[in-house]
């Protein structure tokens, strides 16, 4: 969980080894009188785009047998993204009914399906077609109805089906898209308000009852990021583990059932600190583990650990706040120590939509953060005073990407 950023003091830091400024994340380009002029290609491809976005050569691709099917293609895609919206609610209805659960010992009929939930069979059979469309159902013999290839693996996703629930927040928010862009952070919205430390003013002080739902969602959520991370580092040449914004301890069970020597330590606001103790003491794990509640903008984090872990922390908060973190995190560990992030990015090969499209809007509503690029996360690294970094592939990119940073010295408490 992670609260917003507060006024800091950045850890002292030997002048050889001291980041550079906050502005120099992002070079600037020095200031010119006129945009450079476009290259040789790019005037043909805009050329070659106005072309295609006449009537006449829209008309003659589609007849044209060999750019026929490229033409259809795109435009299937066009309309996907015109009916996204609709997509997503006839999966959202789908869950909302408990349909996948449902159809999970077999297929059943309109009447039966319209019976569980508990609207007329003409409205089922519309949902039932749109799902099959989607490939979330397949139509079988007898007017029945079973899993899909893509409604099969939601069964039992307590942490997908979590998700597309949460999402009636953001479908709200996003209603108006423009007026969201225009008036950025200022604007307010039922995710800045669902994720409660975004905008408090003292985030460490917010209690229990403000905590309890977010961090029930972040908890169902994180076990699959949780497995790539787990499968892809290993950490049992590790001593101790401290998880900085751990939520309820989600991650931290996993790596303790794991490894069962790692020594365990997580640091979150106290309400979702307090949950994470009781959370991890009731699965057996209270005499291996520390929790440390605190606000990780404005304390100290808790030394022992020789490795660190932030798990889709960072993309919440603005640059200047993850500066100062990594740079915590730094002062926290060991000569020898390693911190591992793991978030979703922004352009990640294969996945550009996740991090440029997704959490770019999603952030927008919620009032702060953004997906990075992983050239952005190593530079931000190097300029919090990690000597090196590295990249390591994840089997699902799409959900996370991960990295080893390794600090230049033990530098205290800062």
């Amino acid at each position: 969980m992670n609260p917003p950023e507060q006024a800091l003091s950045a850890p002292t830091v030997p002048a050889a080894d001291r980041p550079r400024a906050t502005a120099d994340l992002v070079p600037v380009a020095p200031a010119t009188d006129r945009a450079p002029a476009p290259s040789w290609f790019e005037r043909v491809r805009d050329r070659w785009y106005k072309l295609v976005a006449t009537d006449e050569f829209q008309r003659w691709s589609a007849r044209f047998p060999l750019t026929a099917p490229i033409t259809r293609y795109r435009s299937r895609k066009v309309f996907d993204l015109v009916s996204g919206f609709v997509y997503t609610q006839t999966l959202y209805a789908c869950v909302e009914i408990d349909l996948f659960d449902y159809l999970s010992d077999g297929a059943r009929t309109i009447e039966e399906i319209a019976h569980h939930g508990e609207m007329p069979i003409a409205s089922a059979e519309r949902l039932l077609n749109a799902a099959t469309s989607l490939r979330l159902l397949i139509k079988r013999r007898h007017g029945r109805y079973g899993l899909g290839p893509l409604g099969a693996p939601l069964v039992g996703n307590v942490g997908v089906t979590a998700l597309i629930r949460h999402h009636k927040m953001a479908y709200h928010d996003l209603a108006d898209p423009v007026s969201l862009l225009r008036q950025g952070s200022d604007f307010r919205t039922e995710l800045s308000r669902y994720w409660s430390y975004a905008d408090a003013p003292r985030p460490q002080a917010i209690d229990d009852s403000r905590v309890a739902a977010y961090s029930e969602i972040m908890a169902a959520t994180l076990p699959p990021v949780a497995h790539d991370v787990l499968d892809a580092y290993d950490l049992s040449k590790h001593d101790c583990l401290l998880d900085v914004g751990g939520g309820e301890g989600a991650f931290l069970s996993l790596v303790g059932a794991r490894h069962a020597r790692l020594q365990l330590q997580l640091f979150d606001l106290p309400a979702v600190a307090s949950r994470a103790r009781t959370r991890l003491e009731q699965i057996g794990l209270g005499d291996r583990v520390q929790c440390f509640g605190g606000n990780f903008h404005a304390d100290s984090l808790p030394t022992g650990a020789d490795v660190c872990s932030l798990v889709r922390v960072l993309l919440d908060h603005d640059d200047l706040s993850v500066l100062r973190l990594l740079q915590r995190v730094r002062a926290a560990l060991p000569k020898g120590g390693v911190l591992l992030i793991a978030e979703a990015l922004a352009g990640a090969k294969g996945a550009e939509t996740v991090g440029d499209a997704y959490f770019s809007f999603y952030l927008m509503a919620m009032g702060k953060g953004r997906a990075r690029r992983a050239s952005e996360l190593h530079q931000m690294l190097q300029t919090a005073g990690f000597r090196r970094s590295r990249e390591l592939p994840t089997r699902f990119p799409i959900q996370t990407g991960l990295f080893l940073g390794y600090p230049i010295s033990n530098l205290g408490n800062g």
